[in-house]
């Protein structure tokens, strides 16, 4: 048996920079990984099958949709394989994306065979999470530059558990062409440091969300009122909304706080970068 972690992948910034001729987005992030995430175990066996557990498993298909069942097919590997399912979905934390890749790294160490390239067909997150540490993604997901002197961040994520579905969201994108990151993302930073920096950046989906889902909004809301919150940010196409606080504590008491006036919500006080 093949035990492997799919944490959350958080976009601390979201750029879209162009749209190919083929409808694909061209995007420029700064990803960092949480400590908290799915589980992916994977069996020896002649059929491929899936089983999802967890306190988010409820509405997850087990069927060919899902795409740790195509990360499978991919590979041409066969495995019993088990989804913990504990981040919500549609949440824009990767977490298919993170799943698919748990799953091409669990069929590989079982059956000993490589992961096959062009993992972007599946996602363009999975790329970056094949790779689970801090970095930075350009092109459709592609191109992925890891990223190894940035500081851990402390951080609140928080989901209204309401999906925000990616389609929706581009659609809803006032335009495709904005400026990138800069070409160096900054060496050597303290996470204060860091985090005044990340407030030059944007992500270029939070209005689109948000007229998507008004609900996104509220979530800004509540983050920003909570005490010691230094930045909010949505990552990916959202509906997930993280603050970004000095020190594990206070996160975790801005979750206890949100936790008593959201009780419908999914929040989570997180170390971004403890992987890196």
């Amino acid at each position: 048996m093949v035990e492997v972690f799919a944490p959350a992948k958080v976009n601390l910034t979201l750029h879209v920079t162009g749209r190919r001729d083929d409808g694909y987005h061209l995007l420029d992030s700064l990803v960092m990984f949480a400590d908290v995430g799915d589980t992916i175990t994977a069996k020896s066996a002649s059929e491929t099958s899936l089983n999802v557990t967890g306190p988010m498993a409820s509405g997850v298909p087990e069927d060919t949709s899902n795409l740790v069942m195509r990360a499978a097919a991919m590979m041409g590997a066969t495995g019993a394989i088990t989804l913990d399912k504990r981040l919500p979905r549609a949440a824009g934390l990767g977490g298919g994306s993170s799943d698919a890749a748990a799953t091409f790294r669990a069929l590989s160490m079982l059956t000993g065979k490589p992961i096959p390239d062009e993992t972007t067909r599946l996602g363009a997150d999975v790329p970056v999470c094949l790779g689970g540490v801090s970095a930075r993604m350009r092109g459709i997901g592609e191109d992925v530059t890891p990223l190894h002197d940035l500081p851990q961040l402390h951080a609140l994520l928080v989901n209204p558990n309401i999906p925000v579905l990616t389609d929706t969201v581009f659609a809803n994108l006032a335009s495709p062409d904005n400026t990138p990151m800069p070409e160096e993302i900054p060496a050597g930073l303290d996470a204060s440091e860091m985090i005044d920096w990340l407030k030059t950046m944007r992500n270029d989906l939070q209005e689109a969300a948000i007229a998507a889902e008004p609900v996104v909004e509220q979530a800004f809301s509540a983050l920003e009122v909570t005490p010691g919150c230094l930045l909010t940010r949505m990552s990916g196409s959202g509906g997930t909304c993280f603050g970004l606080y000095a020190d594990m504590e206070t996160a975790r008491s801005a979750a206890g706080r949100l936790a008593e006036t959201h009780p419908g919500w999914w929040t989570q006080a997180v170390v971004l970068g403890a992987a890196s």
